[in-house]
């Protein structure tokens, strides 16, 4: 069962202390590595800006281009067709770039993985507050609660 860590959705509460802030570094190095290792080319970085959760990258591959997700404040990556408010059901494949992530000690998210509903999920750590946002937003799968843009 995929366990939600503290910072998985983006809202916290400051009394309890800023969240985690994934290595953007790390992050954009294994995202070059992911592109020459599908014999593709790395194409744009977009840094996180509130309300998302994420930064994304795109890959210029066989295929055509494709999305990364990265999430801005746990290790976790996921791949999407394009780009859209709310991530829901496009997840796809990321097989052939995932290696240089998990390398560098992210998880590579599969669209299995990110359709789970969120009943299969262990969610002990969302507060009353991410609660409510989770509902206002019908997030009803952990990738929609992963890589989000509520504000």
């Amino acid at each position: 069962m995929f366990a939600l860590e503290r910072g998985a959705t983006g809202f916290y509460d400051p009394r309890d202390g800023p969240l985690p802030r994934t290595d953007t570094h790390a992050l954009r190095a294994a995202w070059h590595a992911s592109a020459r290792a599908a014999g593709g080319r790395a194409g744009e970085w977009t840094e996180q800006q509130y309300p998302r959760t994420y930064h994304t990258a795109s890959v210029a591959g066989r295929g055509g281009l494709h999305l990364a997700l990265c999430h801005a404040y746990l290790p976790l990556v996921a791949y999407v067709v394009g780009p859209c408010f709310r991530h829901v059901h496009e997840f796809r494949d990321s097989s052939a770039w995932s290696r240089p992530f998990t390398e560098s000690g992210f998880t590579v998210l599969s669209p299995e993985q990110l359709n789970t509903p969120l009943g299969d999920v262990d969610t002990a750590v969302l507060t009353d507050a991410e609660w409510r946002e989770i509902r206002f937003w019908e997030a009803t799968m952990l990738g929609g609660v992963l890589f989000n843009s509520w504000d």
